[in-house]
């Protein structure tokens, strides 16, 4: 992995632990793990390989990152307060997005540096992966697919909450 590689994964880890304080839900909130995704998409997909099994490959774990991503977002409380939006990630989303995150830098640490390069190869073989490429986007995608399936049920949640804390004033002035 490239020095690039590990600060982009371990920025992403932090802002999850950064979360687990709460804080005012802002545009950061959405901003920041977005911008981090569409740079990593931006110097790693080339392109989408769609000969043999490929799509599969990148269909299955696109589908793990978005059930991560929607279960992380879901764990992950907000409340109103004093016109605010607070929100704090629970232990089930914070586990949920180093799974996450730790699966796709545990998995390319394996294949680099731990002997697992000639297993994904075999493997690949067997399934008719068509290459290094086809690996590369199905875990891009998967970490793009987490990180806006997380913050958009976040967004969503947050809508929801908004509405409720101005039903409920309402209510009281009524």
């Amino acid at each position: 992995m490239t020095a690039t590689e590990w600060i982009t994964d371990i920025a992403l880890v932090l802002i999850v632990f950064r979360q687990l304080r709460e804080g005012r839900l802002d545009h950061k909130t959405f901003l920041l793990p977005l911008a981090i995704v569409a740079f990593v998409a931006y110097s790693y997909l080339d392109s989408v390989p769609t000969g043999g099994n490929d799509l599969v490959l990148i269909a299955a774990l696109t589908a793990v990152g978005a059930a991560l991503g929607i279960a992380g977002g879901i764990y992950t409380r907000i409340r109103a307060l004093d016109g605010n939006l607070l929100i704090k990630a629970g232990a089930v989303s914070a586990v949920l997005w180093i799974a996450g995150m730790g699966a796709r830098m545990g998995f390319q640490t394996w294949v680099e540096h731990g002997g697992g390069a000639d297993d994904v190869a075999r493997f690949s073989l067997a399934h008719h992966i068509t290459g290094q490429q086809a690996w590369v986007a199905a875990f891009v995608l998967m970490a793009l697919t987490e990180v806006v399936t997380r913050v958009a049920t976040i967004f969503v949640r947050s809508r929801t909450v908004r509405a409720g804390a101005a039903l409920s004033v309402l209510g009281r002035t009524a």
